[in-house]
């Protein structure tokens, strides 16, 4: 009787501390959270001239730096949408937030830019944990048209972190608080990570893994090193002269690829659970979205890095001035994606297509400012203005549409798949453009005259107009992918 009453007693105390789950407090957590871990991707942009000059981090280091933590959070998202399924969502998510923010901490502590590149790949590996549960909590506690709005929501955040990180990291670093430069770029990242924390343990709701889930290792030993050697050579090979090492791994990532598909087909077969479901690319209309959002943060990241060190370089602005030459950007961009859902859904599409022609004419456009001898005064506002109009334009609807078409019980894959390839697209994005950039203008020197200043103004004017005129060829890429996208979901 006495075991009766204890068991009995313990129940009762489990369900009076049960807390109801409130969706709302869950989404701004959840949100809060990828807000978080976007923004320190893009950040950074506007810190790298202050870190290059502090820490007298090489090309390569910088660009590491910058990319480190892409690298790692891309590779890894997969994997860390698994974990969510096999240990539980809540779980994986904390464990998460944990690990970024104390990477975080050790970031802004950092006395060398090899210290800070192998913490920047720390920080990757908390947000790859973290990241993925998102959706996955999301759709938990949300349906019908609370969903919707939920995923709309979902999509602002994710692009908006980045837009908002070029204004937020040039306030920080003209800041200088306490003479501490670009440090509190990393640093903010530690009280809203313990704030997040409490909160997180208060409002997730409780759940274990779905029984039957496993890593897939084999997937994880080939898409590991398929990643790594396509983009390694991107980030060191410019300023070691593009060695021969370079060519071989980018050409050694196309055979891992496909063993890597070899084996996913293979683990489907026998009844596992691979890293990428054949599932979730099934759903129709999804592949050609997924590669028409990755054209999109691909021009994206290429745009705002090579634009941020031309500013800062080029130009000469302060890290504030180039923070706030974003702010149209953010601003077109914000109100873009929060007003799209009033269009009819018919228009949906169009808009899709509309914004890949408006983010390629304004990388056109500036490329001409530049190329003419400018540096875009009052038209670099509008320009950017366009830019983030058009990325708004394109990037949220298309997510919204990937996400509400995939089914529930896929919704973890779908989540390690799409954020994977959108990280993917802004690692390709800073390693691609921002190597073409830097081969073609190089790195200020320090301490220069002002007949220097001039000169490598004018060459880095040069540089980053060709950089732009890549991107408007990529944006056209876009726009084709779009109408495909289109076309496809008109079909019966």
């Amino acid at each position: 009787m006495t075991n009766i009453l204890t068991r009995e007693a313990r129940i009762g105390t489990l369900v009076r501390h049960e807390r109801p789950v409130r969706p709302g407090l869950v989404l701004a957590v959840v949100l809060v959270g990828q807000f978080m871990a976007v923004l320190d991707a893009s950040i950074v942009n506007v810190a790298a001239p202050s870190i290059h000059a502090s820490l007298r981090a090489s090309g390569a280091g910088l660009q590491l730096i910058v990319a480190g933590y892409t690298i790692a959070y891309a590779v890894l998202l997969v994997t860390g949408a698994r974990l969510g399924d096999i240990l539980g969502h809540r779980r994986m998510f904390l464990a998460g937030l944990v690990l970024f923010t104390l990477a975080s901490l050790g970031c802004g502590l950092a006395a060398s830019a090899g210290f800070l590149v192998g913490l920047r790949f720390l920080q990757g590996v908390g947000a790859a944990v973290m990241i993925p549960q998102v959706l996955s909590l999301i759709q938990r506690t949300h349906s019908g048209p609370a969903r919707a709005r939920a995923m709309s929501s979902y999509s602002a955040v994710l692009a908006g972190g980045a837009v908002v990180g070029q204004l937020a990291g040039g306030l920080l670093i003209s800041a200088n608080l306490l003479g501490s430069g670009w440090r509190p770029v990393f640093l903010v990242n530690v009280p809203i990570g313990a704030v997040l924390l409490v909160a997180g343990v208060r409002a997730l709701p409780h759940g274990r893994g779905e029984p039957g889930r496993t890593v897939d290792l084999p997937g994880l030993a080939l898409l590991t090193p398929a990643v790594l050697a396509f983009v390694l050579p991107l980030v060191l090979g410019q300023p070691d002269h593009w060695p021969a090492w370079g060519w071989i791994l980018m050409a050694a990532s196309v055979p891992l690829v496909a063993a890597f598909a070899r084996i996913e087909r293979r683990v489907a077969a026998v009844g596992g659970t691979p890293l990428i479901p054949g599932r979730v690319l099934e759903v129709p209309g999804v592949p050609v979205a997924i590669a028409a959002l990755f054209t999109v943060l691909t021009v994206f990241s290429g745009f705002f890095f090579t634009l941020a060190l031309h500013l800062q370089d080029g130009l000469g602005y302060s890290a504030l001035r180039a923070g706030l030459t974003f702010a149209p950007t953010a601003a077109a961009f914000a109100l873009v994606s929060l007003n799209w859902r009033r269009l009819p859904a018919r228009w949906h599409g169009a808009l899709i297509i509309g914004g890949f022609v408006a983010f390629g004419a304004a990388m056109a456009a500036l490329a001409a400012v530049l190329r003419a001898g400018g540096s875009g005064g009052a038209g670099l506002y509008l320009i950017g203005a366009l830019a983030g109009a058009g990325m708004a334009a394109a990037f949220s609807p298309l997510m919204t549409r990937v996400l509400l078409r995939v089914p529930v019980e896929l919704a973890a894959d779908a989540t390690g798949v799409v954020v994977t390839v959108n990280q993917l697209g802004l690692l390709v994005g800073v390693a691609t453009f921002g190597t073409l950039y830097l081969n073609l203008a190089g790195r200020l020197p320090g301490h220069a005259s002002p007949a220097v200043l001039g000169a490598f103004g004018h060459v880095s004017a040069h540089a980053e107009a060709l950089a732009l005129l890549a991107l408007a060829a990529l944006a056209a890429l876009g726009v084709i992918l779009a109408t495909v996208h289109v076309l496809e979901r008109r079909r019966p």
